[in-house]
């Protein structure tokens, strides 16, 4: 095989230097030209999210997991309208590989599309797919679109594409290198027979999804060469390069206002895959000098014989999640704001396996460095004039529950179910609460799907959604709470369930100044419970999250959220699936006690929350806060602190001594450093 090496992948990430001829094409582009052509790209994009979304077969498409973006000849990405900004990263690694290897053979010609998957040539995972064009005008390739998003299906040993049970990439399903799949703006027949048999799960649903991606890619095209026409290929090549310049101008001036240091955070997890255990998946390192920052990951844990593993342009990718959002949100999606930061692996890694790894769960080993990114850089931003701009981790679940099986329609379905992801709670701010229910991580711009959307496309019926109480981390601000819902199979015999995560026991995210991290999130199912029975003898109970977890409606059973592939029975066993919320910001005995108050009447605050950790006292009859014992209680609180405090070299010594028991550390690597104790083997 002849994939990029790390080395080539993350340089690919870098602009190319401009040439004499751009050089020239950028006196064509005044100050007022560039205004108005820099929102007309804004617009072709944006146009093409649209197209995308209202093509898209499958829960992720539908719901905005994707980008769309153009670029200039080599390859650099100028702009793109993303629901997520992980997918930004993708696109200039595969496309400079095909100018380096393909330009003379197969060739790269008006009318090609180009397509891949495989994250050993510059993907994230084998589920997120991308269509990639080249733009000619008058026989001069003058710049290139692409369109991806996340399909859930890949032919793979278990369903939904991301299986827990994979130890190496050859059980996987489909991953594809870079390759032509079309050519005169046609998609070859054989590929669309290719696509429907790695998809038979979930045959309509892969196919429509790549013929979406493609009619993006070329309606974006469509609208380049519009512009080279209205304005000339070398305006829109000028036009580019000063969106180039000045993305990276404002991302180093940016950088600059902030104070030089070492920020650090490390983060951890419970399990890869269905191995339980102690794993280090991020040991983050942010030295920023200057305009410069470089993220160092070494000390992170070695790779591990599971799909839990990430290469190295993926981590960057999940980094980019959090700037682009909160750091560079007034930038272009670009190439260039990427050029002041520097990155370094160590090999054999969880974050930088070996070309066997299997890696379709990169998305979850990666919350850690998604998790830490906000840690440390919000650390860096609160001595400067951003302050105000500082936040709190997401929890970057991800718990993602997937179903398949046969419809209610008679059809074959293997999916992601879209609502959970797509409503976790936000970190909290420095001068406000998180948002509840804020969205997914990995996609600012998703949408939860509507219940009865839902149950119109699988054999479902969800009776109830609502917000987890006290599941954001709390705080002097806390997290934004995320969510529960309650369903079970309906119109079928059985549907086959599974469910991705990995903060069952340990919850990765990192608070910030004193705030709590969210709580773990928890797999629960109601066995033997007949929902058509229970919703028809339903009378004067209430049935939400509370009086599912006392026992009211049939025997509660916890277990891990990341479970392997099981059938559901319809109308037998009820799951609950759950959102995490986001972690919180400064002491929670800082918080208002009104603003307790407004949470304990909403329901997202317990009363033993309000007491035990924010030293509130509650008046249940009133239903309001007694401000005079609730001043009392933190005076108490305060005192009890200092007097179980003690010389931070006291506590460092004792705590060196510690060690977490044996049997928990087979994934974490040499105990504290977390190097890897013996290569790890795939057959």
């Amino acid at each position: 095989m002849s994939h990029p090496t790390v080395a080539e992948k993350l340089g690919a990430l870098k602009v190319t230097p401009i040439t004499p001829h751009e050089q020239r094409c950028l006196a064509l582009v005044s100050r007022g030209a560039y205004e108005i052509a820099l929102q007309r790209t804004a617009d072709i994009l944006d146009e093409g999210y649209e197209i995308f979304m209202r093509s898209s077969r499958s829960s992720m498409g539908v719901a905005g997991d994707s980008i769309v973006a153009m670029f200039n000849a080599h390859g650099d990405l100028v702009n793109a309208s993303a629901g997520t900004y992980l997918h930004a990263i993708i696109p200039p690694i595969v496309i400079k590989y095909i100018l380096k290897k393909y330009r003379d053979n197969p060739g790269i010609d008006d009318g090609d599309i180009f397509y891949t998957n495989d994250a050993l040539y510059g993907g994230i995972h084998n589920p997120d797919q991308v269509a990639i064009m080249p733009v000619f005008f008058r026989g001069e390739l003058v710049a290139w679109t692409a369109a991806l998003s996340h399909t859930t299906e890949t032919g793979a040993c278990e369903p939904g594409g991301m299986p827990l049970s994979a130890t190496s990439r050859f059980e996987e399903g489909m991953n594809l290198p870079p390759m032509k799949i079309g050519r005169n703006f046609r998609i070859n027949n054989d590929i669309i027979e290719l696509f429907a048999a790695f998809g038979i799960r979930a045959e309509a649903n892969v196919t429509v999804d790549l013929k979406a991606r493609c009619t993006t890619a070329d309606r974006v095209r469509l609208r380049l060469v519009e512009m080279c026409e209205r304005e000339g290929a070398d305006f829109v090549t000028g036009l580019f390069r000063r969106m180039l310049i000045e993305a990276e101008s404002g991302a180093r001036k940016r950088l600059s206002t902030w104070p030089d240091g070492v920020y650090r955070c490390v983060t951890f997890s419970d399990a890869a895959g269905l191995t339980r255990g102690l794993i280090r998946n991020c040991a983050m390192t942010v030295t920023k000098h200057g305009d410069r920052l470089t993220i160092d990951f070494t000390g992170t844990s070695p790779e591990n014989l599971s799909s839990y593993n990430a290469h190295p342009q993926a981590v960057v990718g999940h980094l980019a999640n959090y700037i682009y959002e909160y750091v560079f949100h007034d930038l272009p999606v670009s190439s260039a704001t990427f050029a002041p930061l520097d990155f370094i692996f160590p090999e054999a890694s969880c974050l930088s396996p070996t070309p066997r790894a299997a890696t379709s769960n990169s998305v979850m080993i990666c919350t850690g460095a998604m998790s830490a990114i906000a840690n440390c850089i919000s650390r860096a931003r609160f001595p400067s004039e951003e302050w105000q701009q500082t936040t709190a981790s997401m929890g970057n679940g991800g718990n993602a529950p997937v179903i398949a099986g046969t419809s209610q329609w008679n059809m074959s379905f293997a999916d992601m179910i879209a609502y959970t992801i797509n409503t976790e709670g936000q970190g909290a701010r420095c001068t406000c609460d998180g948002m509840d229910a804020y969205g997914f991580p990995w996609c600012a711009f998703g949408r939860a799907p509507d219940v009865e959307s839902m149950e119109n496309e699988f054999p479902m019926i969800v009776p109830f959604s609502q917000h987890w109480p006290d599941s954001g981390g709390h705080g002097r601000f806390r997290g934004g709470c995320g969510t529960v819902q309650f369903w079970g199979a309906h119109h079928v015999p059985l549907v086959f369930f599974m469910s991705i995560a990995d903060n069952s026991s340990i919850q990765t995210p990192q608070p910030l100044f004193g705030g709590y991290a969210p709580p773990t999130v928890p797999g629960l199912c109601i066995e033997d419970t007949k929902i058509t029975t229970l919703l028809a003898t339903l009378g004067d109970k209430t049935l939400d999250f509370h009086a599912l977890v006392r026992g009211e409606f049939g025997v509660l059973t916890t277990e891990p959220f990341g479970r392997a592939t099981r059938p559901i029975e319809g109308d037998k066993t009820i799951a609950v699936l759950m959102s995490t919320g986001g972690a919180g910001y400064g002491d929670p005995l800082d918080r208002d006690p009104l603003s307790v108050q407004k949470d304990l009447l909403a329901g997202l605050c317990s009363p033993w929350s309000a007491r035990e950790i924010y030293k509130v006292a509650w008046d249940a009859g009133l239903a309001r806060v007694d401000l005079a014992a609730t001043d009392a209680m933190r005076a108490e609180a305060r005192r009890a602190r200092l007097a179980r405090g003690r010389p931070y070299a006291e506590f460092e010594a004792e705590w060196l001594t510690r060690r977490p028991p044996a049997d928990i550390l087979g994934l974490y690597g040499a105990w504290p450093d977390g190097q890897p104790l013996a290569p790890a083997f795939r057959p």
